[in-house]
């Protein structure tokens, strides 16, 4: 008997660690183009760097902003990022009214994540709390860095950045909840995660709402890949050893009150176009993971944004992330 209690305490000792040497920090490249979808107009360019905590950390934050408990698991994570957008027509030098604005957003972003416990240890659901601060216009460096891409391809220079948005501070803050119905199992399943949020503040204000289907391995360790905003959540964590893949399309509906690359600037007067309030959006992709690393790629294909937009919009988010 006492062999036997040995050995159950080694194991569960063995098990603990192994529990504690997966769940690491993750470090995250995004990049996103709409060079994927053959087009270079609307958002033509997004790139994100984020490093998110592992379990445990920011608890004092998630105790805040969203009321977590002590048997909650949570983490912390900062961001950057930079966007940018263009009219169809950037060989014309004058103002295009009538087409998206020039526009940049250069931002920081902090992120909360709660991964609520649930009786019997199932995936219960995830609550996703953002705050992002930084600035839309030429303090964005967009014109500088779409200049110095297109140099380094050799492709036409762009020409009516004179005509962007104008400098203004842009802050927002955003709240997703994911959930997970089905549980897939941990080798070879299915899983749904529905999810709603919302986002207020100058540069976006906005309601959504939607759902992601995924089929393949190891499901649980993670809720999807982080994207550029706006776009559908996900919390960006993944276990760190093995080997799994999964493939994935979903849909989103957005209610969108304002957008600064669409509205104009909030006082100051800019080009703007006659936006759509209402937004839908289809993606489908993939995740490969081997070990500590993991490459995600999903295409996007968003609806008119506005009433003078000839296609809708698609692009690709291509997403390199690793455990350390």
């Amino acid at each position: 008997m006492r062999k036997l209690a040995a050995i159950l305490a080694a194991s569960a000792c063995l098990a603990n660690g192994a529990a504690k040497a997966e769940d690491r920090a993750i470090v995250s490249l995004v990049f996103e183009n709409d060079f994927f979808g053959g087009t270079d107009q609307g958002y033509t360019n997004g790139l994100k760097v984020a490093w998110l905590s592992p379990d445990g950390r920011g608890r004092a934050l998630a105790r805040l902003f969203l009321r977590a408990d002590a048997d909650d698991a949570v983490r912390f994570g900062v961001a950057a990022g930079q966007s940018i957008f263009t009219p169809q027509d950037t060989g014309v030098a004058a103002p295009l009214p009538g087409q998206h604005p020039y526009a940049g957003w250069l931002y920081l972003e902090a992120t909360s994540i709660v991964e609520r416990a649930t009786p019997g240890g199932r995936s219960g659901p995830i609550d996703i709390f953002k705050l992002f601060g930084g600035v839309v216009g030429p303090a964005s460096l967009a014109e500088e860095a779409q200049r110095t891409a297109h140099r380094l391809v050799n492709d036409d220079d762009v020409l009516g950045w004179d005509s962007q948005l104008r400098n203004e501070p842009g802050f927002m803050a955003s709240f997703d909840r994911i959930w997970r119905p089905l549980d897939p199992g941990s080798g070879f399943g299915v899983d749904l995660l529905p999810h709603a949020g919302v986002t207020a503040g100058n540069v976006i204000t906005e309601a959504r709402g939607g759902a992601t289907i995924r089929i393949g391995t190891r499901l649980p360790s993670n809720y999807g890949q982080t994207r550029i905003a706006p776009a559908t959540p996900g919390a960006g964590f993944h276990s760190a050893h093995g080997f799994s893949w999964q493939i994935h399309a979903g849909a989103e509906a957005r209610g969108v009150a304002r957008k600064i690359f669409l509205d104009g600037n909030s006082f100051r007067d800019s080009l703007s176009v006659d936006k759509k309030n209402f937004v839908g959006e289809f993606q489908a992709g993939f995740a490969v993971q081997t070990g500590r690393f993991q490459l995600a790629y999903t295409h996007v294909f968003r609806s008119r944004e506005f009433k003078n937009q000839n296609d809708r919009l698609d692009f690709g988010s291509l997403t390199l992330s690793a455990a350390f």
